[in-house]
């Protein structure tokens, strides 16, 4: 799958509000998606280091039209932790040298709020 087919929308409420502040992000996400493919997905698209993906099925809820019984669909949600103080990473290479990742993580995703 698509990272565009994976993310479907940002999930906003006063709860994924308030864990803004801890970098946890809240999106509704495709029912067959696995929390690896979740977390690539988020990395690839807002530029961001996942930390934690958390995963839940959301039942659909009974609504009623009259005299008309229905279901609204269910849905996956993804709580997603991002790495707000993204360090450089270093390792050692062969011969003893130490190498540094030059790849720049933003700490925050600036679209979440946007979309």
């Amino acid at each position: 799958m698509l990272p565009e087919e994976i993310i479907i929308t940002p999930v906003i409420t006063e709860k994924s509000n308030d864990q803004l502040q801890e970098g946890k992000y809240t999106f509704k996400v495709n029912k067959k998606a696995t929390k690896v493919e979740i977390a690539k997905a988020v990395e690839k698209l807002f530029d961001v280091k996942v930390l934690k993906v958390n995963t839940m099925n959301v039942n659909g809820k009974k609504k009623r039209v009259r005299y008309q019984v229905g279901k609204t669909p269910d849905w996956k949600k993804a709580i997603v932790t991002i790495d707000t103080n993204p360090q450089e990473v270093t390792y050692l290479s062969k011969g003893g040298k130490e190498t540094k990742v030059s790849k720049k993580y933003k700490d925050s995703i600036e679209e979440f709020m946007g979309a």
